[in-house]
Formats: structure tokens, sequence, C-alpha cells
């Protein structure tokens, strides 16, 4: 332990204790704008820093650690002068149309000036002008970027993909992207953790809103939305609003609101991935010898697209099933259209994703059943969908509950847990178990894989056959992962990879809280959503069954692999 006093304050804190947490500890909060602990620990905004006797210069809090003795002044007159300029100098290089910035309101940059005063800057404006490829889902504009490095190493240290990098020299450095190549050229998953990592509006995911404007004005056109199951932990947080205060029958109420025609949940396509996928598993066990393991899960686009550029040799290895979002895009304009009796040309489906990768995702022509007809038209991320309903004033505390629609709109708690690390795995092993034993078994039975970014791993005995599992979130984790199969260090029969840390509860398109990963808290909200269902495994789902008897015959029918299931070597990178 360590004795230090700060602002007068005496206090004993463990050594290796950084001046930052030390003070903290005691509730003083230290204002900085580039630091992301064990991650970017860099001391590059110079705005955390403060006065220690004895040393002639200030130091960084973010990364000096307390010594014995030591007295520390975080708010001096000569840190004050100091960190006023430090902060004015970023502000010369920052573009400050703020009112027009989707972080207004939202910034720590904003927040930094606010708390120091600062009514005016003192230095000639020099921005840094040029904005990305405005067709990808992740778009930079030099000119807000204050060069914190945070996205250089989110990118580096959480998703080991580099894509963003320091660039050119002398006065021209700057933040950009690696090799000065055109964003559609990287290596990037677009899985939006350096969106959500940017302290500014430096960088964003596309919007898509126009096109679904356009969509619900247009008397002709029908519109149909899904809403995935992390969508409605993120809102509801964003709005500082407890669980149990918002329901989903609200969100739903507002969709309509919103003059939404038909509002489905994406948890009903989860169900149906579920029974494809996890008959595709039992599939491929019973013929192991024809196939190379183990299998992966196939859901999350980000990870899919980290697959196809780094792993090109293990693609074939993906469950061939499409994500929740494209077969519920792809039963719509088919089995929907022809239920309601409309050309499926009339249909506009927008899905209301926790995601930016799903952006991509829906652009990826092979995907669409039918040639020229998108299956889903347009992706809006959570924050989009907030912005729509603050345009329309709704008052989400104050709505009445409404159901989602039918035939499309049943989904089970199984489907629910697709939002969170692991969920898909434990959803798929409850109907797994289903299909061989012909019985339930306890829906947290496979409580194990549940977690954040750490592999958890877990071996099922289903009727003698013993199943290899695992699951990750993070690119980082999966890399590790591959590795050691690769290496011959690890084993498994079924992989479960989600792309952003904590799985979907903490995609790139969730509402944005700086310094804050409220990743654990969604996931609670989805599990205890999933233990409140009265409906807990996907084979139970009605409307599934309905879907079957109806129009696909069984999982993996001839009808099911031509609507269902893709083959990602094929996508278009």
């Amino acid at each position: 332990m360590v004795n230090v006093t700060i602002d007068g304050h005496k206090l004993e804190v463990p050594e290796n204790t950084t001046i930052m947490e030390a003070a903290e500890s005691i509730g003083i909060k230290i204002p900085k704008l580039c630091f992301l602990k064990e991650i970017n620990e860099i001391g590059a905004c110079r705005v955390c820093i403060v006065d220690v006797e004895g040393m002639d210069r200030v130091v960084s809090s973010c990364n000096h650690q307390v010594e014995e003795g030591m007295v520390v002044h975080t708010n001096s007159p000569r840190v004050r002068d100091i960190r006023r300029t430090n902060v004015q100098l970023i502000l010369s290089e920052h573009n400050n149309q703020c009112p027009t910035c989707v972080r207004n309101g939202n910034c720590s940059l904003q927040d930094v000036t606010e708390m120091m005063g600062l009514m005016s800057v003192p230095f000639d404006i020099e921005l840094e002008t040029g904005i990305s490829n405005t067709d990808f889902p992740i778009i930079k504009d030099k000119s807000k970027c204050i060069k914190c490095m945070r996205c250089v190493n989110i990118c580096d240290k959480v998703q080991t993909l580099g894509v963003w990098d320091v660039v050119n020299t002398g006065y021209r450095t700057t933040v950009g992207i690696k090799n000065n190549v055109d964003m559609t050229k990287t290596n990037c998953s677009a899985c939006g953790q350096c969106v959500t990592h940017c302290p500014v509006g430096a960088l964003t995911v596309r919007r898509d809103s126009k096109g679904v404007y356009e969509a619900l004005h247009n008397p002709e056109i029908i519109t149909v939305v899904q809403v995935a199951p992390a969508v409605r932990a993120g809102f509801a947080q964003a709005l500082g609003i407890k669980n149990k205060e918002l329901t989903t029958g609200q969100m739903v109420t507002a969709l309509k609101d919103l003059g939404f025609d038909y509002v489905f949940d994406t948890n009903f396509a989860a169900d149906l991935t579920i029974m494809e996928e996890g008959s595709e598993l039992l599939h491929k066990l019973s013929h192991k010898e024809d196939y190379q393991w183990p299998m992966f899960t196939s859901c999350c686009p980000g990870w899919v697209r980290f697959m196809k550029s780094e792993y090109p040799d293990m693609v074939d290895q993906l469950s061939s099933a499409k994500s929740p979002q494209q077969m519920f895009g792809a039963v719509t304009k088919t089995w929907f259209a022809d239920k309601i009796g409309v050309d499926p040309s009339r249909l506009f489906v927008i899905s209301v994703m926790p995601c930016s990768a799903k952006k991509y995702e829906c652009d990826v022509e092979e995907l669409n059943v039918t040639e020229g007809i998108k299956d889903v038209d347009a992706v809006l991320i959570t924050r989009e969908m907030l912005q729509f309903m603050k345009i329309d004033n709704i008052d989400l505390t104050n709505l009445k509950e409404s159901e989602f629609d039918s035939p499309l709109g049943e989904g089970s708690g199984a489907g629910v847990i697709f939002g969170a690390s692991g969920g898909v795995m434990e959803a798929a092993l409850r109907s797994a178990y289903y299909l061989i034993k012909k019985e339930n078994i306890d829906p947290d039975a496979f409580k194990e894989v549940r977690g954040y970014t750490t592999r958890r791993e877990l071996e099922v005995d289903i009727d003698g056959n013993v199943v290899r599992c695992a699951a990750v979130s993070s690119l980082s984790e999966a890399r590790k992962l591959i590795e050691d199969i690769k290496k011959g260090k690890a084993k498994y029969d079924f992989v479960e990879v989600m792309a952003c840390p904590g799985g979907c509860a903490g995609g790139g398109g969730q509402p944005i809280k700086d310094s804050e990963t409220p990743v654990l808290e969604r996931e609670a909200i989805l599990y205890k959503i999933d233990k409140n269902s009265p409906i807990r495994y996907s084979h139970e789902n009605s409307e599934v069954l309905t879907l079957y008897k109806e129009f696909l015959g069984e999982p993996l029918s001839e009808k099911s692999h031509h609507l269902l299931h893709t083959k990602q070597r094929e996508w278009s990178y």
C-alpha cells in the first residue's frame, strides 16, 4: 500500500495505482479525453494533467503511478492554465459545428470545454479536411478527429485488425486509414467499435434514414420493420429508463406511431435460425467424417467479414444458415408477401439493429432470394431509431403497450438471448437436445457459455454424443481461439463468435455513453426477459412451426436451403 495526498485528502491505495484511479477512489474526477482503461493509457490529450509537489513539470494522471508520500494537486492554477491551453489547441483543429454533429450533447470534448468555462479559442483554426467513403458502413470525418488514438488501439488490441494508424509525418501527422487506402479496400469488419469509443463525432455509422422516410411516406410502399433483441435493452438505457418501466410493448407502439405498417420481432427469425442451424449441426455430427471442424456460428456479419479476410481457408466451416435479419427478409418477401397478397417489390423491409455490420450484410447481393429485389432494404441502428422517435416527439415512457404483428411476431426466450455473447449457442443446444431426445432440458442447463469476452467452454453429452463447445466475443478472442485450433491446442465441435465485446448488446450501433460500457447490464436485461418468457425454446415457437407446416416443410428441406441458407465464400467482400 502507498500513502498519498490528493487535493488535501490523505489516502492509502495499492501500489501500481495511477493518480487518476487514486483520485477517483475518493470522488475526485480528473477530466480526460483519450483515456480508455487498459486500451489507451498514453496521455496523448494532455487534459488529465496534475501537479505533483517536487516535480518541475505537470504529469498525465492516467499513466503516472502514485509513489509513497506523493502530494498531488489536480486543479492548481498552473494545471488549470495548461489544461485550458491544451483544450483550446485541440479545439483549434476540431470542426466545431456542434449543432449538426451526431454527438451533439453527448460529446466528451463538449463536456471538458464546458467544465473549464472556455468561451473562445485564441488560436487560428486549422482543420484537416476529407471524409472517407460514405458508401461504407463506417465513416470518418477528418475535420473532427482530435488524434486521441482510441480508434487505433481499439482496432489493434480488441479487434486485432489494425485498420486505423498514425499516418503522414511532421506537421501533417494524423490518424487515418492504414496505408491511406480507401475504406472499402481494408480488412475492416464494420463492427463499429471504433465509433462507439470515439469521444467526439469523428467516426460515425452511415445513416440510412432518408430512404426509410421516403418509404414511410410513399402510399404505394408497405413498410415492414423488424427489431433485434439487443435493441430493446440498448434504447431503454439510453433514455435513462429502468427496464422494468419500459416494455417491449411500448417499443412496438412507438414504431407503429412512426407509421410502420407491420412491426415484427427479429426473435421470430432467431428461432427460425436455431431450427436451421441446430439441425445443420446435428446433421454434420452424424456425418462427421465429411466435414471440417468445428462448425462456427454465422449470424454475426462482422465475424463473417473477419473470417473472409483473415482466415479464408476456414470460411466453409461457418454454418450455412443466414443470420436472423436475412432469414426474416427472405421469409417476408416470399411467404408473408403471398399471405397478404402483394407483390414483393411493394414491400420495404427495415431492420432495427444494434449492429453497424448489418448495413454491410443487407447489401450483399448473394443473400437475396430474388435477383434485383433486396430481402432487407435498409438497416437502422439503435441510435437512428432513437433519432426517429425524437423527431416525432414520441415519449416512450407514456405509451400504451402493443403486440407485435402476426405471423412473424412471436419469439421465444431463446431468441431473445441471441443478443448476448453465448446466447446463440445456448439457444441452439436447447433445441438440439430436444431434436435428439424428444424432451426438453432445463433451459438454463447450458448457462456456462454466458459471459463477456473471454472464452467459455462446455462439453454437452446428448444421448451419448459429446459435443465440445466454445463461445467468445471480440475479434481478438476469436483470433486466439482460431490459432489454438490451427495449432492443435484446442478441439471443438461447435463454436459461437460475436465480433463485438459482449455480443450484440455491445454492438457498434448501440447508444454511446463515453467511458461507460453497460454491456453486462444489457445482457442481464436480455436474460431476465428470457427467464420470464412463456416460451424458452425455439422449437416451441408456434409461428415458426406454422411456417414449416405451410411453406418450408422441415428444417434443411430444399426450400429451406434455397431461402434460409447461403455460401459465405461467394459473398462479395
